[in-house]
């Protein structure tokens, strides 16, 4: 992948959400937006988007893509080990309580994925866009697809005909984590629905409809019979830079 391709379509992605020193995430957001987007492109990955959590202002959450698990190696090695982290990765860690909070996952099926034109990102300093991005996460028992299929072939379409189509939705990548200087989660089965609204009230409308929809109901009372705890939802606010939004 290319930061002048005319879209990206990763097929390897990091959910990335890093626990933050008190009153350190704007701090962490002008550097990260200053000195790690373009290069790390550089280095064949795309980042995806930069958010912070509203339900936690001590919370970063970001997403970055990669073409396959080998190029993820490759373009990991070349960004840790070069000039740029030498020089700015201090400073960014001292924001920084907990990193290791990460998912490695893969588009749920053919054209689930993220779709981006980093062509098209906004410039350093550009104001956050008045958006909402809902991320809801289920967890199912490692090595069981019933929870999985009931998202893809029973929610995903009543998603689809209740509110606006889902940015993405993705599931576990269970390739083998190569670059272990950065963990990832292990023994993970999740499914991950990204969405986005004009604001929030946008969002509960959405789930409201979902839940009155007779298939929905059924569909929600199934998967959460197959789930091994609550679904986690982020709420989600994007950064100027964010090509997600």
């Amino acid at each position: 992948m290319s930061p002048t391709d005319l879209a990206c379509r990763p097929a390897v992605i990091e959910l990335r959400q890093y626990t933050l020193r008190p009153g350190r995430r704007d701090e962490l957001i002008e550097l990260f937006d200053r000195e790690f987007v373009e290069t790390q492109e550089e280095t064949g990955m795309v980042v995806l988007a930069q958010f912070r959590d509203l339900d936690d202002p001590d919370r970063f959450v970001w997403l970055r893509g990669f073409e396959d698990m080998a190029a993820r190696h490759r373009a990991l090695t070349a960004f840790y080990g070069g000039p740029v982290w030498a020089e700015h990765g201090p400073q960014a860690n001292a924001t920084m309580v907990d990193s290791d909070d990460v998912l490695l996952m893969r588009p749920l099926s053919a054209g689930s994925g993220f779709a981006v034109r980093p062509s098209q990102r906004p410039g350093t300093g550009a104001p956050a866009p008045d958006r909402f991005v809902s991320a809801t996460v289920w967890s199912f028992p490692p090595g069981r697809p019933e929870g999985i299929a009931l998202i893809q072939d029973g929610l995903l379409p009543v998603l689809h005909t209740t509110g606006p189509a889902p940015l993405a939705v993705l599931t576990t990548e269970t390739a083998h984590n190569t670059f272990t200087r950065l963990p990832v989660r292990t023994g993970e089965n999740v499914a991950a629905v990204f969405t986005s609204y004009p604001d929030e009230d946008a969002c509960r409308r959405h789930r409201a409809e979902v839940r009155a929809h007779p298939r929905g109901r059924e569909i929600l009372s199934g998967i959460d019979r197959e789930q091994t705890a609550a679904p986690r939802t982020l709420r989600l606010a994007p950064t100027g830079r964010s090509l997600i939004s």
